[in-house]
């Protein structure tokens, strides 16, 4: 298992679902930057939260939130996006939730 933090800044609104068997999950996009030199790079991770763990806390987010978010990261996969660029899939499972102050 490989944890690791995340801050950054929400895509969208949380979105949330439930499973066939009737458990809750709930998921979202947060955008990271990473500056190298004059450039600058935008990485986008979905986290995942499983279960009302974080209910209290996913009612104050919204698309812009600053967020920081632990978790279990997934194996990365490598994906065409539409215009046949290479793009890379980044997903967490959320231990841990906090707003951030940035």
């Amino acid at each position: 298992m490989v944890i690791i933090e995340i801050a950054g800044h929400l895509g969208a609104d949380p979105e949330t679902r439930f499973t066939p068997n009737g458990q809750k999950v709930t998921t979202f996009r947060v955008a990271t930057t990473i500056k190298r030199g004059q450039k600058e790079k935008t990485l986008w991770w979905r986290i995942t939260c499983w279960g009302d763990r974080f209910d209290r806390k996913l009612q104050y987010l919204k698309k812009g939130s600053p967020v920081v978010v632990v978790g279990e990261i997934g194996i990365p996969e490598i994906y065409q996006d539409r215009e046949g660029n290479q793009q890379i899939s980044l997903d967490v499972t959320a231990e841990m939730i906090n707003f951030s102050p940035f």
